[in-house]
């Protein structure tokens, strides 16, 4: 359907893509990854509108081929007061007005013939999408998201979370060639997240998604295509299988390089020797066995294999403090209420201590991101804050926190760095570096500007941080990175998120909104609670393994022992098949 033959493209401070090459085919569900700023959303847009760009090697698209496009940021038109049912089935409706229209006309007129064309091209285009029996499909799809109860119901009046799932509805039932979503799973609480899951595989068309959600990547996809350093690489298969197939490169290329080096540590020697022996001794034979031997240690660097993508670098993600605190009560919440047209949050009471990692958990809409917001801005009466707490605050509203009118230089001046020495060795650990330094904040991607916000988290060197949905728009590794630095910080965390990985992995206990209010649940009932609702019954006992023994692989590589790796590698293998 979509072929890319040796495609490269750059902006005038940087270059994207280097001859990339891959292909897009009939029913598949495609994952799109890479770092962020590798250049997923331009790549898209040549896609979708190819004339747009001045890119060297080829694009071919079948001419038919319709593409329909779900955005990373949807946005409503306000002045529509439509039903979730009529902005689904927007252009059903459409055509069937159009066709009651035609026949309404056709029985007056005296010239039909260019009616009944225009009345026959009408049902054409109602058949291509499935029109016929469209209604029974829209609610098809409301009932798999759990949303038959908003079929009625003012779009205006939806929450972020539903809109953004019923757009992906509203495309899906247009039924193009090939549907592209950008980000679809963006501050999508689990419930919704689940509801996506279930759309995507329930689709039969193509699908190219790009996502970072290692929930969306683990349960939907069956053809990976990862972006990284201007390379691309494709793999027919699932995520899980992916990630396996990179760990087996991992350990061949590492005891290939351990053979490698000590392969050139012998011919060192052999080296040496010769030009101790020349010193003394210039037959020309010795000089062409010296040279002979620089040539084979040249070849051996020659074909030292490259794998962009199976070592990828991660941001060097820190939260440092200025000073440590003793067991305390840092932030105390006692009766508190919020609401704004309707009560959101009531009689609210719980306490965080200096080392507490707690994560807020709820649906979209019920006044969690209030509530870290008023912790942190400390002016509400039910909120009391320790005196000897320095607190840091991430906003999933990037506007809040960063100025996009600055370059990021400025922004970190305004921070109170003192130099642009000082911020370009410190932003050096975030990927940060060169000219990117002086691209101003409304130019990056949003998983740019979400890292960006963690480095000033750093770099404030607070005790306690509040974060609002950091996992963000931030990619596989920089997650992972993220849940190391939660993992290690020796003060609180509050964190909002939606992201089950980064709570299990990194939180102490949840804090669960219900029915208005908030009630403390421990980590492995909240982990069983989730399984139980989404997954198989043995998911949670089988994942557990696979965690279990992809750390004992890592220990056998650290000891360089491939042997025992390669061993485990046959066991972790069953277990994904069980995945």
């Amino acid at each position: 359907m979509i072929k890319v033959d040796n495609l490269s493209f750059s902006f005038p401070q940087k270059e994207l893509y280097n001859n990339i090459s891959f292909t897009l085919e009939e029913a598949q569900h495609c994952a799109f990854i890479g770092t962020s700023g590798s250049g997923k959303s331009t790549l898209i847009d040549i896609l979708m509108d190819p004339e747009r760009y001045l890119y060297n090697g080829k694009l071919e698209r079948d001419p038919d081929c319709t593409i329909g496009y779900v955005s990373q940021f949807p946005e409503l038109d306000n002045t529509k007061e439509i039903t979730v049912f009529e902005y689904i089935g927007e252009q059903f409706i459409k055509l069937q007005n159009e066709i009651q229209s035609i026949c309404k006309e056709m029985e007056t007129s005296t010239d039909i013939e260019p009616l009944l064309e225009k009345y026959q091209f009408a049902l054409d285009a109602l058949d291509a999408i499935g029109g016929d029996d469209f209604e029974s499909k829209i609610h098809k799809q409301l009932n798999l998201a759990d949303l038959m109860k908003r079929r009625d119901s003012k779009v205006a009046d939806l929450s972020g979370g539903e809109f953004k799932l019923i757009q992906v509805m509203k495309e899906m039932l247009n039924r193009p060639d090939l549907l592209i979503m950008d980000e679809p799973d963006v501050f999508l609480d689990f419930e919704n997240l689940n509801a996506l899951k279930k759309l995507i595989n329930s689709y039969k068309g193509m699908l190219l998604v790009v996502t970072h959600n290692r929930y969306l990547l683990n349960h939907c996809f069956n053809k990976i295509i990862h972006l990284e350093n201007r390379e691309i690489q494709e793999f027919d298969g699932r995520y899980i299988e992916y990630n396996f197939s990179l760990l087996q490169t991992k350990i061949e290329l590492q005891e290939l390089a351990v053979a490698e080096q000590e392969e050139m540590e012998r011919n060192d020697t052999i080296i040496n020797n010769l030009r101790v022996i020349a010193t003394y001794n210039s037959n020309a034979s010795r000089g062409r066995a010296l040279k002979a031997r620089v040539r084979f240690q040249e070849r051996l660097e020659a074909r030292r294999i490259k794998a962009p993508f199976v070592e990828i670098k991660q941001p060097n993600i820190s939260f440092g403090m200025d000073h440590e605190m003793e067991d305390a009560i840092v932030v105390s919440v006692h009766n508190y209420s919020v609401g704004f047209d309707e009560l959101l949050l009531d009689n609210v009471n719980f306490e965080i201590k200096s080392t507490d990692k707690v994560a807020i958990i709820g649906a979209n809409g019920t006044g969690k991101t209030t509530l870290l917001r008023d912790v942190f801005e400390n002016n509400h009466t039910s909120i009391e804050i320790n005196a000897d707490v320095k607190v840091a605050y991430l906003s999933q509203f990037q506007g809040e926190m960063l100025k996009d009118a600055n370059t990021i230089l400025e922004e970190f001046i305004d921070a109170g760095f003192k130099t642009y020495d000082e911020i370009g060795l410190y932003l050096s650990d975030y990927g940060f570096e060169g000219e990117t330094l002086s691209q101003k904040i409304e130019s990056l991607s949003g998983g740019e500007k979400n890292l960006l916000q963690l480095a000033k988290v750093s770099a404030s060197k607070a005790n306690v941080l509040l974060l609002d949905e950091p996992t963000s728009h931030l990619d596989t590794y920089t997650q992972l990175a993220l849940e190391k630095a939660i993992e290690e910080f020796k003060g609180a965390i509050l964190m909002i998120s939606h992201d089950f990985y980064s709570v299990v992995n990194g939180m102490d206990y949840v804090l669960i909104i219900d029915d208005k209010t908030i009630r403390k649940m421990t980590l492995p009932k909240f982990r069983k609670m989730i399984y139980d609702s989404h997954f198989d019954k043995d998911y949670l006992e089988t994942e557990q393994k696979k965690k279990s023994v992809e750390m004992k692989i890592e220990l056998a590589l650290k000891n360089t022992d491939f042997e025992l790796a390669k061993g485990l590698v046959d066991e972790l293998e069953e277990l994904i098949k069980l995945l």
